[in-house]
C-alpha cells in the first residue's frame, strides 16, 4: 500500500528541504559542517538528468520529512542500487510511520527498477535511528569502514601536476 504522505520532491519543496538539512545537521552535532543552499539542491534535484532525487513526507501540506538519494552501483551483483544520503523526518512527527513510509518508498523504487540494494549510513551514537532500522531487518556492516576526503586533503590529491 503506497503512503499518501510520501511523494517525489518538487521544486517548491526545496526551502523546506534545506531547512530539514540543517536540522538534521544540527541534530547530528554538525551544524557548521551544512553549507547546502537552495539553489545548490534545486540544481541538484531538478537539471536535466539529475544525478539526485528526493522524496519528501508531507503532513497537513507541510514538508515534515524527506529521503536525498542517488544511484551507486554493485560490480558484485551487476545492477544499480540507491543510495539513502538523508533520512529526516521533525522530532515532532517521529514515531507516526513517516520514516518507514520513506523508506519503504524507496524499496519500492528498488523493486520497480530491478535495484538490488538499499543504503545507508547511520552514526555510530545514533541508539534510535540504529534500533528502527535493524526493527526493519536492515543489516549494520560493523566490518565496512567509510573513507573520505574532503577540503584541502581533496584538493591535494586532485591536483593537476604542471
Amino acid at each position: 500500500m503506497i503512503d499518501t504522505r510520501i511523494r517525489r520532491a518538487r521544486p517548491e519543496d526545496v526551502p523546506a528541504m534545506v531547512a530539514l538539512a540543517e536540522e538534521l545537521a544540527e541534530y547530528e552535532r554538525a551544524r557548521h559542517e551544512c553549507r547546502l543552499t537552495g539553489e545548490q539542491l534545486h540544481t541538484a534535484l531538478f537539471r536535466d538528468n539529475p544525478a539526485l532525487f528526493g522524496h519528501v513526507a508531507e503532513v497537513d501540506g507541510r514538508v515534515v520529512g524527506m529521503a536525498l538519494w542517488f544511484l551507486n552501483f554493485s560490480t558484485w551483483r551487476g545492477t544499480h542500487g540507491i543510495y539513502l544520503e538523508d533520512l529526516y523526518v521533525q522530532p515532532g512527527q517521529r514515531g507516526s510511520g513517516l520514516g518507514k513510509a520513506l523508506l519503504q518508498a524507496l524499496a519500492q523504487e528498488c523493486v520497480a527498477n530491478g535495484y538490488q540494494r538499499l543504503e545507508w549510513s547511520v552514526l555510530d551514537w545514533n541508539a534510535p535511528a540504529i534500533g528502527f532500522y535493524k526493527s526493519l531487518d536492515a543489516i549494520p556492516m560493523d566490518e565496512w569502514t567509510v573513507f573520505r576526503l574532503t577540503d584541502q586533503a581533496l584538493a591535494d590529491l586532485g591536483k593537476v601536476d604542471d
